[in-house]
């Protein structure tokens, strides 16, 4: 296979390169095969990234590679049909990628930007439209207790009208979501960080809500912080940089409530969108209707 093979993408020119480079090892599985799942997914990952200030983990030798690193701004030599938003931060403003485009998730992924990670707002960091808690099991717990822990997090928010969805991780947890009308960065971290706290009073035995690692045995720590505007959460569908390539995939309550294996690499997750479609949509289509208590 030649090193470097020029592509048409969306009426783009991408150039992608070394596509035999093994990025997992103990899989073998290779940076074509990352970038042929990337292009398949594409139509249901795009509406859940565009419109985002993207920021990617690379890692140009593959998983377990010496280089890896979290960029946000937008590379040098970056295409210059590649869309973009100006992010103002308090210490910096910064442009970064928004990947609003199949061409644009190409020329990326090629930059070995195996993981994809969005904020919980789009153009506007004070605007969430998106409320996430991101359930991580300390030592002792696991994926039981995430799923025990999703299912009464799910039920405090129906009781606030918000209607909630789930993905994994693709690591060892559960991310739960709520749309949101635009709200401010402080109501929604406040009240994320409320849900998380009634948790912990009501099943202190299984959940916490502080990152302390001696509090964490045994129990499932809810992440309310991800709200934050500063923060960054996987997106649906990207693939994950573990030993493995797995997917942080949605998944539905049904799944969450029994004990099926919640573990799904790249091929599984276009089986199920094939065969279901975007487990997430009704993320999209609640956008502008969710409203904090």
């Amino acid at each position: 296979m030649p090193d470097r093979i020029a592509t048409t993408v969306d009426g783009r020119t991408v150039t992608l390169s070394h596509l035999d480079k093994v990025w997992w090892p103990e899989t073998g599985y290779t940076k074509g095969q990352a970038l042929d799942y990337y292009a398949k997914v594409a139509p249901v990952l795009l509406p859940h990234v565009a419109g985002r200030a993207a920021s990617f983990i690379r890692l140009p030798d593959g998983v377990e590679g010496g280089t890896r690193f979290y960029a946000k701004h937008v590379p040098p030599g970056a295409p210059e049909w590649v869309s973009t938003i100006e992010v103002v931060g308090h210490e910096e403003t910064r442009r970064q990628v928004d990947v609003d485009s199949l061409a644009t998730l190409m020329w990326a992924a090629n930059l070995a930007a195996i993981e994809i990670h969005v904020p919980q707002w789009g153009t506007d960091p004070d605007a969430h439209d998106r409320l996430v808690l991101d359930l991580d099991p300390g030592p002792g717990a696991g994926m039981a207790e995430c799923r025990e822990v999703a299912l009464l997090a799910r039920d405090v928010l129906a009781e606030d009208g918000l209607t909630c969805v789930v993905k994994t991780s693709g690591s060892k947890g559960l991310h739960l979501y709520a749309a949101l009308e635009p709200t401010p960065e402080a109501a929604t971290s406040a009240y994320a960080k409320a849900l998380a706290q009634r948790l912990e009073r009501e099943r202190p035995e299984l959940v916490v809500h502080r990152m302390a690692k001696n509090l964490r045995a045994g129990r499932v720590f809810v992440d309310w912080s991800q709200n934050a505007s500063a923060k960054t959460t996987a997106a649906p569908y990207t693939l994950r940089a573990g030993p493995e390539p797995t997917v942080s995939a949605p998944v539905t309550w049904a799944e969450i409530d029994s004990a099926a294996e919640l573990t799904f690499g790249p091929a599984e997750v276009l089986e199920r969108v094939a065969r279901d479609g975007d487990g997430f949509a009704p993320l999209l289509a609640a956008r502008t209707t969710g409203r904090l208590p």
